[in-house]
């Protein structure tokens, strides 16, 4: 038991779960914004159009059975914006790691130049190339 406790302590304190768990809940307060801005902002505007909200269109079954369809459709643009702001968040992340790394490697110095008689690589501080024994311009 003491060792199940000890393994289960190693993995909760890495730090990717920790990262895990944050996200999780960062994600769940995204998903009341995205939610409040569907039912607030979005279906009222679409409601001057259709003359109601979508929450409010409903389908009477038998008697007192209803199949509320625009709960449903209110889901589907509360998933389509999250999955546009994501979108846009992992392409700025993308976009900005990629110029990131160009920089990185336009910094990185070159240790070898090419050899103009025989096309050899020679380190770029020679001045005679090993191979051909030519005197090398600075």
């Amino acid at each position: 038991m003491k060792e199940f406790i000890k393994e289960f302590k190693e993995f909760i304190s890495r730090g990717n779960v920790m990262d895990m768990a944050v996200g999780i809940i960062i994600g769940g307060a995204f998903t009341n914004i995205v939610s409040s801005l569907v039912k607030d902002i979005i279906n009222p505007i679409l409601g001057l159009f259709g003359g109601m909200n979508f929450d409010q269109y409903h389908i009477k079954l038998l008697g007192q059975v209803t199949l509320n369809y625009g709960n449903f459709l209110t889901a589907v643009f509360n998933f389509l914006i999250m999955a546009l702001v994501i979108f846009v968040i992992i392409k700025a992340m993308n976009t900005a790691s990629e110029k990131l790394i160009k920089k990185e490697e336009a910094e990185e110095k070159a240790t070898t130049k090419v050899c103009p008689f025989c096309k050899s690589e020679v380190d770029i501080e020679a001045t005679r190339c090993p191979h051909c024994t030519s005197m090398l311009d600075e």
